[in-house]
């Protein structure tokens, strides 16, 4: 292992190029650090987690929390707050009765180390109260508590982490969103990471594309709009607004952005600020600004096809990511219209407009009715696909529409263009043997594979105590179950599974939001799935 860490390797976890008059001194620190790292009796632990190249990251990851108390450029206490919002204390797992504001912490340090270690790697999950944490915790903050009180603030640090008060530039906005999420020390083990990480994929796919860059840069901007981070599984303009604080006029505006929505349009003409544009699949209009956007002089032809990203920036349309044009292609259009994937696109508009949780709260009762008063069914996995094809039926019997209505509804759809539906049936049973359905309030039925013996109820023939525990895990970590459907199983069984009532599993029901919210970073927060389609005239 190398005995230094060079300036550039700090300088990777800034949001700027060139070395300012205080990185000096903190580079000093970072190697300060590493030597604690490197040989204190816990080091052959790190050493099995991080390589050497690794070690030098957390070193530099872990005075970058100092230079932010120092600098003041809010990004852990951001955190610090946020957590406090949500669970009225200051950090999950480690006691804060004695915790100093606007100081530096033993406990924080304990945390980030933990932080670090899962997001780094992901093979295997390190539990926050292992020991060889909270001790190498307390060598660190030997170190970095005796420079605390003569560390020198970073000026030009904090000046990328601010906006003028007066801002109404999307793009600035959002540049600033790219530089906490990319650029900011506390995101770069797991945003930043997965960015490049999905950046080397691209250009292995389209290494001989001419728009390489164009890909790349798309690419970045979804992740930007989209991604949440593994801290509790908040998007980028949440943790800018939070930094901007609540009395800067701006952090309101970044909550606000709207999803992107990055789809087939077609062009329908343009006055002197405005673009009018028709989403294909849902027929929906649109107007975008032409502050934004540089190519409205190349838009000749009405019904000209459109492939572009918007985001709503304080109620005008922005253009935002990729763009490109091609000339009316109607089997184009037939696609479009006909593909649920492509309505979904603009599904949150709806679901502002239309009672979808009402709709939803009469699919579960249906739900129930049709499965004996649950809202979970076991089942083998070759009657997974008839078992919802026939809940859905039975919702819609319930419903008692006349012949009529049911005339009117298909005429709609039609008219709306959406004139098939597709077909999502799957053959469950050529990779399992079981699997569950559950009908998850805030967004419908969800179907889950490999956990069934995580529920010890008298209606599950596939429970297994010997499997039970991995079962559960399996729950917990899974970025494609739900959070409700894990919290069905805590709240409904967690007296009749051994892995809750004692040891590890028990200790991590305290703090279990937090985890789920670290586990499940792009799940966590479900959504309705519903997709309106046939809709009358507004």
């Amino acid at each position: 292992m190398k005995k230094d860490i060079y300036i550039q390797q700090w300088l990777e976890l800034k949001p700027y190029n060139n070395q300012t008059v205080t990185d000096n001194y903190y580079l000093k620190i970072c190697n300060n650090i590493k030597r604690v790292l490197t040989t204190n009796k816990q080091s052959f632990i790190l050493q099995r987690y991080l390589s050497g190249e690794d070690i030098d990251l957390l070193s530099c990851f872990l005075v970058s929390y100092l230079e932010d108390a120092i600098s003041e450029t809010n990004i852990w206490n951001s955190f610090v707050n946020i957590h406090y919002k949500l669970y009225n204390k200051k950090l999950p797992f480690y006691n804060t009765e004695e915790y100093y504001e606007e100081e530096i912490n033993s406990q924080d340090i304990s945390f980030l180390i933990w932080y670090f270690l899962n997001t780094i790697q992901e093979e295997k999950f390190i539990s926050p109260y292992n020991d060889f944490i909270t001790e190498t915790a307390t060598k660190v903050m030997d170190v970095l508590d005796e420079a605390f009180e003569y560390a020198p603030e970073n000026k030009h640090l904090k000046s990328f982490y601010e906006i003028d008060e007066n801002e109404t530039e999307f793009y600035v906005a959002r540049n600033l969103i790219d530089r906490i999420l990319f650029k900011s020390y506390l995101f770069y083990p797991d945003t930043f990471l997965k960015l490049k990480e999905q950046e080397r994929g691209i250009i292995e796919r389209k290494e001989d594309d001419e728009n390489l860059m164009m890909f790349i840069n798309d690419d970045r901007d979804e992740s930007l709009h989209k991604k949440h981070t593994r801290l509790l599984s908040l998007k980028g303009k949440e943790w800018a607004s939070e930094i901007l604080g609540k009395k800067h006029p701006v952090s309101s505006c970044l909550l606000n952005i709207s999803q992107r929505i990055r789809a087939y349009f077609l062009y329908k003409g343009q006055d002197s600020f405005d673009i009018f544009m028709e989403h294909i699949a849902s027929g929906k209009k649109f107007k975008l600004t032409k502050k934004s956007f540089d190519h409205h002089e190349d838009l000749k032809e009405i019904n000209t096809v459109m492939f572009i990203g918007i985001a709503l920036w304080k109620d005008e349309w922005w253009f935002s990511g990729v763009y490109f044009q091609a000339p009316f292609n109607a089997d184009l259009i037939l696609d479009e219209k006909n593909s649920m994937k492509s309505r979904m696109a603009v599904n949150f508009l709806d679901h502002k407009k239309q009672n979808t949780n009402a709709l939803l709260n009469q699919r579960f009762v249906s739900f129930k009715d049709f499965n004996k008063g649950s809202q979970i069914a076991f089942l083998p996995a070759e009657k997974i696909n008839t078992f919802t094809k026939d809940s859905i039926e039975f919702f819609n019997n319930s419903l008692k529409l006349s012949t009529k209505e049911i005339k009117e509804a298909k005429q709609r759809a039609k008219k709306d263009g959406f004139l098939r539906n597709e077909d999502n049936s799957n053959d469950f049973s050529e990779f399992t043997e079981t699997g569950l359905v559950f009908f998850n309030p805030k967004s419908e039925v969800e179907i889950a594979f490999g956990v069934n013996s995580a529920f010890p109820v008298a209606s599950n023939p596939f429970f297994n105590s010997e499997d039970s525990e991995e079962s559960i895990m399996h729950l917990l970590v899974s970025e494609e179950i739900s959070t409700e459907l894990v919290m069905y199983c805590i709240n409904n069984y967690k007296t009749k599974l051994p892995f809750f009532k004692k040891g590890i599993g028990k200790i991590y029901l305290e703090d279990m939001d937090f985890l789920l919210r670290f586990w499940k970073k792009e799940n966590y927060h479900s959504v309705p799935l519903i997709t309106y389609t046939g809709q009358e005239e507004n």
